[in-house]
């Protein structure tokens, strides 16, 4: 038996719930913890006492750590400078890193604890030479890798992740076996502090400033229209434009110093090679020499064969086929099979 204490993190889906009591039939010490990060209440959110009940189903301790100011500070004003300056990023990316397997593994320990455990769908494992590696998990629909590829060797070495070898059928019939009621309850699917998925709402709100309207322009600079406000529009984007051309029109670029948004045929989407900044790597510290490599562009982006090469302001991603939409913003991440290799922020398409 173990006597390991794990703690794990819960939000009071089904997922972190299975993930404790695996851990529990592991023979770790467990306890469950949920971070208090967003809200209209002061009081304990509802993710935190469906948490709570589960704990008590297990017969092990709940904490809630409240992290309000530091998620605000390091996520949402991230996420929100972020649009303003015309990129579209990806909050869980930078959650992840630093706030939930960062300062909770902080505070795991500070209590006690020498690891954390979650429900993400991936695998760890150790190398040869000591190295800890990011697989993908057994679920290949479930699988997290791509918002988890910046996670660092100290904190891999830190995480369990006990789904990482089972189907999602597989965890909700454990569930349903430990008597959970949040069995069947349905994944979440939306940014946690944008509910609704109206970032543009959210941000004008959060702000108290409207985004400005400006100029749609073609490639050339000619005006075509009106829109209303930057932050509404991203790279790729059809649908929700407002303005009839009697034709297709995508957005190609956004120019924040002009507040202007170009429109352009869906052909001048696609991109070869694409520019990646501030990129973590998990099997080695750097990239030497080029690798071939199958790299996504988002989170539900196909993997694509590629060859990632060392640059002076990052790494270069050139795929093997012209990729639709690469938006500044969002994250490449590259694999070599099912190993995660790494990630950076995406740039620019070149």
């Amino acid at each position: 038996m173990r006597s390991e204490k794990v703690m794990a993190g819960m939000s009071g889906g089904v997922d972190s719930s299975v993930c404790a009591a695996l851990l529990i039939d592991g023979g770790y010490s467990v306890a469950g913890a949920t971070l208090d990060l967003y809200g209209e209440s002061d009081g304990i959110s509802t993710e935190a006492a469906e948490a709570a009940k589960v704990c008590e189903k297990l017969g092990i301790p709940h904490y809630v750590f409240e992290m309000r100011e530091e998620f605000a500070g390091t996520v949402i004003d991230n996420f929100i400078n972020e649009y303003i300056n015309g990129a579209t990023p990806n909050p869980c990316i930078i959650c992840n890193r630093k706030i939930k397997f960062g300062k909770m593994l902080d505070q795991a320990k500070n209590t006690g604890y020498s690891k954390i455990a979650t429900g993400h769908y991936a695998v760890i494992k150790k190398s040869a030479s000591g190295r800890y590696l990011l697989s993908k998990a057994a679920d290949r629909s479930k699988d997290q890798t791509y918002v988890l590829y910046s996670l660092t060797q100290e904190q891999l070495s830190s995480v369990i992740f006990p789904l990482g070898g089972l189907a999602k059928a597989q965890v909700r019939e454990i569930a349903e076996s430990k008597g959970f009621s949040n069995a069947h309850k349905p994944d979440s699917q939306d940014i946690c502090f944008v509910p609704d998925g109206d970032y543009a709402a959210f941000i004008e709100k959060y702000t108290g400033k409207i985004s400005a309207p400006g100029e749609f322009t073609d490639i050339n600079g000619c005006l075509i229209g009106k829109h209303n406000g930057l932050i509404r529009y991203t790279v790729g984007q059809r649908k929700g434009l407002g303005i009839s051309l009697g034709k297709p029109a995508y957005v190609v670029t956004k120019d924040t110093d002009s507040n202007r948004v170009v429109l352009g045929d869906e052909n001048l989407l696609f991109y070869r090679r694409v520019l990646v900044k501030d990129v973590n790597f998990i099997p080695f510290d750097r990239l030497e020499s080029d690798m071939r490599v199958t790299a996504k562009l988002r989170y539900r982006h196909t993997e694509q064969p590629a060859r990632i090469f060392p640059d002076e302001n990052g790494v270069i991603v050139e795929f093997d086929e012209p990729q639709r939409a690469p938006s500044p913003g969002q994250s490449a991440v590259f694999y070599d099979g099912d190993t995660v290799i790494g990630g950076g922020i995406i740039v620019k398409g070149t």
